[in-house]
């Protein structure tokens, strides 16, 4: 496995969020967690980037035990966070933001390249990259949310709610580029809502509830799954 939690449990305080979760990224595969509002979804997330704290429990990204790491050495060792809300730096430029993504790079021409190459996968923003970020449509700035994080040259790309607010047309083409970005060889995690476009992108599924696992299995065989498609696809 590429990244693999090990019975992790997070809490805020004294309110456990996550329980004894359990979750494996294989390399180059699209891994999913659906479920409900407060299920532990973006809690899981935080916590294989490091911003939370684990209770219990171990993560480790290839070979390597990462929990307790600081947050930049994460992003440093290959794994990058495209946070829900997007979070982008409003009152810079697009290109700007973008750099920002490889702060922690010293390879310049390497740097350069990737560049090169997000504007060549998002030419809205290469029009855009002297605009003010602010200034974008939602889907623009969720694209320069991805550009972002995929300038830190990861291995494996946390997505959280990528979807969100945007119009049906635009997420068709966010599903596109998550569909192209692993088709280059990049591992995935989705953390969505929308359970039919994750199950649809995903290789492996995992359903929490509760703050605890649900189920887990080949996303196909989750999306046949009675229980989920009677609470999760409106099915």
């Amino acid at each position: 496995m590429l990244l693999e939690l090990r019975d992790i449990s997070v809490n805020y305080g004294k309110i456990s969020a996550i329980r004894n979760i359990s979750i494996g990224v294989p390399e180059g595969q699209i891994v999913t967690i659906i479920g409900g509002n407060g299920a532990g979804k973006t809690t899981t997330l935080r916590a294989m980037s490091g911003m939370l704290p684990l209770h219990s429990g171990e993560i480790h990204f290839d070979g390597k035990r990462i929990d307790g790491m600081a947050s930049h050495k994460i992003v440093a060792n290959g794994i990058a966070h495209v946070p829900e809300g997007r979070r982008i730096f409003p009152d810079m430029t697009v290109e700007e933001n973008l750099r920002t993504g490889a702060f922690l790079r010293k390879d310049r021409d390497k740097i350069e390249a990737d560049l090169e190459d997000v504007f060549k996968r998002f030419e809205r923003l290469r029009e855009r990259r002297r605009q003010r970020a602010q200034t974008m449509s939602g889907g623009e700035q969720q694209m320069l949310a991805i550009g972002r994080a995929l300038m830190s040259d990861p291995r494996i790309l946390l997505m959280d709610e990528p979807s969100m607010g945007l119009a049906p047309v635009i997420v068709e083409e966010i599903a596109q580029i998550i569909e192209e970005i692993n088709a280059r060889g990049l591992s995935v995690v989705l953390v969505e809502q929308n359970a039919v476009l994750a199950l649809e992108l995903a290789n492996h599924a995992y359903v929490l509830e509760s703050g605890n696992m649900a189920l887990e299995g080949p996303a196909g065989d989750l999306h046949d799954n009675e229980h989920v498609r009677a609470a999760y696809l409106g099915l």
